[in-house]
């Protein structure tokens, strides 16, 4: 926890002279997402209030928040801890993904489309894999569906997606096998990404579609070794 601690203090400057709840929750959101507290962490109101810097009020009012967005879990004279998804909690982020990520792609209109931010993250994700960083692959696959979303141009929908993506990531955190879980997704990004190009909407949502249903069965199998076919989470 001392290394996290040290981690959070660095993001003190963020916050400002405003401690806002909804500042310590995005830092909070992002950290977790980092895998810096992982799955079933316990999270200490007074070590993280004092790193931090925020009251107690602010940094409780930051748990509600991120309570509501499902990734952390309060539990009675025990406190408040990083959510253990189910399996089920894993089919249902996978669910919404198809949902959402196909409508955005089937909805985007005529060609030519601004990919250039779809691009960079592919790249990003070659990169990473060349230094042999497949946690850094698979934080640019999560960008690249993250800017996948972002071509509907719509806030409603990023927020909603922000919340599943960080739901996504206590999944990936407890696979923890990043090779084997994000090493296949890179050509089928490409592959994605040269028929939205071509202004083919239909290859890509063909694509993705099959992408995600081949990423589910993928987690699941992993997943429920590691949790259990039950999972630990509420």
């Amino acid at each position: 926890m001392a290394e996290q601690l040290s981690g959070l203090a660095d993001d003190r400057a963020l916050l400002g002279r405003t401690s806002t709840a909804e500042r310590v929750a995005d830092i909070l959101r992002s950290r977790i997402a980092e895998g810096y507290f992982p799955p079933g962490t316990r999270l200490s109101e007074d070590s993280i209030g004092g790193a931090l810097g925020v009251s107690r009020n602010t940094l409780r009012e930051a748990f509600r928040l991120l309570t509501h967005e499902r990734l952390l879990v309060h539990e009675l004279n025990r406190g408040v801890f990083v959510r253990v998804l189910t399996v089920e909690d894993v089919e249902d982020i996978y669910r919404t993904r198809r949902l959402v990520e196909c409508a955005v792609v089937r909805g985007l209109g005529d060609p030519p489309y601004a990919l250039g931010a779809l691009a960079e993250v592919v790249e990003e994700g070659r990169a990473a894999a060349r230094e042999g960083d497949w946690k850094g692959v698979g934080t640019a696959n999560i960008h690249f569906h993250r800017e996948l979303v972002a071509l509907a141009a719509s806030e409603r929908t990023d927020e909603l997606m922000r919340s599943v993506f960080a739901e996504l990531r206590l999944a990936f955190h407890v696979v923890d096998e990043p090779r084997r879980l994000h090493e296949p997704y890179i050509a089928r990004n490409v592959a994605i990404l040269e028929a939205l190009r071509a202004g083919d909407r239909e290859k890509a949502e063909q694509l993705l579609a099959a992408y995600l249903d081949v990423s589910l069965e993928r987690v699941v199998e992993v997943y429920r070794r590691r949790v259990g076919e039950d999972g630990q989470g509420g």
